[in-house]
């Protein structure tokens, strides 16, 4: 698709800034960094997909949603065919007065939510104001904050840092190593103590946290898209020990390594 194509979708999108707009698709995956006016609830099915902001990265498994609110830098990559994904944006003007819609937050999508997404799953395009579809859209999200209490904790931060960036890349080619700040040091050439300052610097944490960080959002990825097994995924992503990864895990997600991969499944049996 040609940037001209992109910018007509963008501009479709916004032209009505009253409406509420929907698109059951992958579609945003066509564009790099952008932003639109409107509130922004990205629902993930039978899959995994990834947003990027200028600052962190997110990883959105499925039976989940993102919400990303109006006017915030973003992309998304989908790294799998399978997946499918619900787009609905709203009014931002016609916002509900709740801090859950000043943040992006990820969130486990519950049975209500699950059926009224798909009671739409036939709607299209521009929804406007006055019609059922959108009075009914309006029930969806003003039931969001009520519903979304425990957002998925995993954030990964992210930098344009050129000097740390081959740092990240050597990490993530790498994860099934034992990785030590040590190590890590010798093989990019820098001192162990420069290194530890430019992950504080730029990424706002430590090396060990952004390592931990990683490792979980690849183990969770692998969870839902491999027919791996719990044990084959922890030494993968770098773990000799079972017992400390699925410890490591329920610490990081509120779940064990075993149910996190039922959301597969239970992702499956509602196609």
């Amino acid at each position: 698709m040609t940037s001209q194509q992109n910018d007509a979708l963008l501009f479709n999108l916004d032209e009505h800034t009253e409406t509420t707009y929907v698109w059951h698709s992958k579609f945003e995956d066509r564009f790099k960094d952008h932003h639109h006016k409107k509130g922004q609830l990205t629902y993930v099915e039978g899959g995994v997909i990834f947003l990027y902001t200028r600052e962190q990265s997110y990883f959105i498994p499925a039976r989940h949603y993102v919400w990303v609110p109006a006017g915030v830098t973003h992309h998304l990559e989908h790294r799998y065919r399978s997946t499918i994904v619900r787009n609905v944006y709203f009014n931002a003007k016609n916002e509900i007065d709740h801090s859950f819609f000043d943040h992006i937050g990820i969130y486990p999508v519950n049975d209500l939510l699950l059926e009224m997404l798909k009671f739409s799953e036939n709607w299209n395009g521009n929804i406007y104001p006055g019609s059922f579809e959108y009075g009914f859209l309006e029930t969806l999200k003003s039931i969001l904050p009520a519903i979304s209490k425990h957002p998925l904790p995993i954030v990964v931060p992210t930098t344009d840092n050129e000097r740390l960036r081959p740092v990240l890349w050597y990490i993530r080619q790498h994860l099934s190593e034992e990785l030590t700040l040590e190590k890590i040091a010798l093989e990019t050439g820098f001192s162990e103590r420069t290194l530890s300052r430019l992950f504080q610097a730029s990424l706002k944490t430590s090396f060990f946290q952004y390592l931990k960080l990683v490792r979980m959002t690849r183990a969770m990825e692998k969870l839902l898209e491999t027919d791996r097994t719990v044990t084959e995924i922890a030494y993968e992503v770098g773990y000799d020990s079972i017992a400390a990864f699925s410890n490591t895990f329920y610490k990081m997600t509120g779940q064990r390594p075993s149910a996190f991969k039922e959301l597969k499944l239970s992702s499956l049996t509602q196609n």
